[in-house]
């Protein structure tokens, strides 16, 4: 019997085709990086350490790409980010290295981190290394202030209900699981 075969090879040809010749508009592109670093900064002002440390980097500028998409961020005295100027160096690199939207996504669903080639500066890569690892939005918190603890407790127990059935359901689809020879689950081979 055949392993049925996943529909995202043949999407992620359809979007690279498609996506080569069409590009969002540059004012789109513009306004979700902004409300990126908003978001960011909205995170990170919520975790003093992370601000800490991210403030001994101050005016050190990170460049983050994926496929044909890249943000430059400048770290600020403040330990937030801000858009940096399109052409200053970078002191640090991140190229996320997975090219399907889809595999990225599945990646993150499983609560996995996407691969990402490193290249500049040790200090600065161990700085936001930490903050990656250690910083999270407290989702509750910011919809208490909106709809009140309880039902902000409750809306959240939801979600994180949907959320690891939805993982289960991923993890249950992936390669291994579907793979005679796949070996035993949970085993994973390093790259």
């Amino acid at each position: 019997m055949a392993t049925p075969q996943s529909p995202f090879p043949f999407l992620d040809g359809l979007l690279a085709r498609v996506g080569g010749r069409l590009q969002p508009p540059h004012w789109l592109v513009d306004e979700l990086q902004h409300r990126a670093v908003l978001f960011v900064n909205h995170v990170l002002q919520q975790e003093p350490e992370a601000t800490a440390r991210l403030a001994r980097q101050k005016g050190r500028v990170a460049l983050v790409q994926w496929r044909g998409f890249n943000l430059r961020l400048l770290i600020t005295p403040a330990g937030l980010l801000d858009r940096a100027d399109p052409v200053a160096p970078p002191d640090l690199t991140l190229t996320v290295t997975e090219e399907s939207p889809f595999d990225l996504v599945q990646a993150v669903v499983k609560g996995q981190k996407p691969g990402v080639r490193i290249e500049g500066d040790v200090q600065l890569a161990a700085d936001i290394n930490w903050v990656v690892d250690n910083v999270r939005w407290d989702v509750e918190d910011d919809l208490a202030r909106f709809v009140g603890d309880v039902p902000a407790h409750n809306l959240v127990r939801g979600a994180s209900r949907v959320a690891q059935a939805l993982r289960q359901f991923v993890a249950g689809r992936g390669p291994a699981a579907s793979s005679p020879a796949g070996g035993t689950p949970g085993s994973s081979a390093s790259s």
